[in-house]
Order: C-alpha cells, then structure tokens, then sequence
C-alpha cells in the first residue's frame, strides 16, 4: 500500500513558488475559430449570446469551430479565446437603439481598455479582451470581432423579444457565413 501512495505522489507534478495552470507540456486544443456567447440565460434578452451558441450547435458548424457559452463571467472569456486564430463574441447591449440593432465591433478597438476592475469577478467580455491581450501575449488570436445585439428587456424569466430572436438570427447567418468549409474563416 505504501508503495502505491509514493507511485501517485511521484507522478504529481512538484509544487513550488511557480504557479503552473496546466501540466507541463500539455496545449490547449487549437481551432480556427471560437464563437464566444456573453450573457445570462435567465435574464431575457441578455441571454442571447448563450442562445446564439446553443443555436449554432444545433445546425451545426464547420471543423475547427469551437462553440463557447462564456456565460456571465467576463474573465473566462479570455481563457476561452486561448487557442483560436479568429474570436468572434456575441452579447447583448444597451445603448438606448432600438432593440434587436446589431452592432460589429473590431476587437482592435476593445483590447486595449484599462483593466481597472475592483476585483476578478466584475470583469466583462470587453475587459477581458484586454486581459487577454495582456495574458496570451503572442498567442492572442489574430483577428476578433464583436457583435452586439441591442436588448429590449432584461426582466428575470424573460424569453427572447422577436426583434432580438430576428437579430439572433442575422447574426448567426453573419458567422455561418464567414466560415469557410474546413478552415473556420475566410481571409478576405
């Protein structure tokens, strides 16, 4: 028995000031491209990044496409992007637009914010875009875009509008379309 409890501590790997997220030697799985749905299912409209993802799921889409529910925390949106040549993120907005405007913003524009957020858990997506410029480094995918959905309402329980399904969708056919068959992404 003994002899069992060292053979599992050997295999372990050593513990030390060096923090290591993951085992030596191990990559990410790599794709082309990482959809990224930002949202909360149970909050009405602001559940349509999560529901595009669910969505694009069940049609189906090209290899090398990785569908990721990023859900509410934002951090995690950076990680996600870990491996991905091309990001595309879908949320809900409120800017006061007409419900169901879609908005494209180049993720250039978003990734140099300030990362002032008073602790971990308050990160959203776009602040997160900027840690991951900060945390990937040189293995930041090379092109990432956002697309905002403008919200109508956000009431808990809430199913989407019409016009934010109806944007749902001319957004997923915006993706679809820019996949090439085998290779994730058009490049131009």
């Amino acid at each position: 028995m003994t002899g069992d409890r060292e053979a599992g501590a050997a295999s372990r790997p050593p513990v030390g000031p060096r923090v290591q997220v993951d085992p030596p030697g191990f990559e990410p799985p790599g794709c082309e491209v990482a959809v990224i749905g930002c949202g909360n299912l149970l909050r009405g409209d602001d559940g349509v990044g999560p529901i595009l993802v669910r969505r694009l799921a069940e049609t189906g889409v090209p290899a090398g496409v990785r569908l990721v529910d990023g859900g509410t925390a934002g951090m995690d949106t950076a990680f996600a992007m870990r491996g991905a040549r091309r990001v595309v993120v879908v949320d809900a907005s409120r800017t006061g637009a007409e419900p169901g405007t879609v908005f494209e913003v180049p993720g250039a524009q978003l990734e140099n914010l300030p990362l002032d957020a008073p602790h971990p858990h308050a990160f959203r997506w776009d602040q997160a875009l900027a840690f991951g410029r900060w945390l990937l480094g040189d293995g930041y995918p090379d092109d990432v875009v956002v697309y905002l959905i403008e919200a109508g309402g956000v009431e808990p329980g809430a199913d989407l509008s019409p016009a934010v399904r109806r944007a749902m969708e001319q957004v997923r056919d915006m993706i679809i379309s820019g996949l090439a068959p085998g290779t994730g992404g058009t490049d131009g």
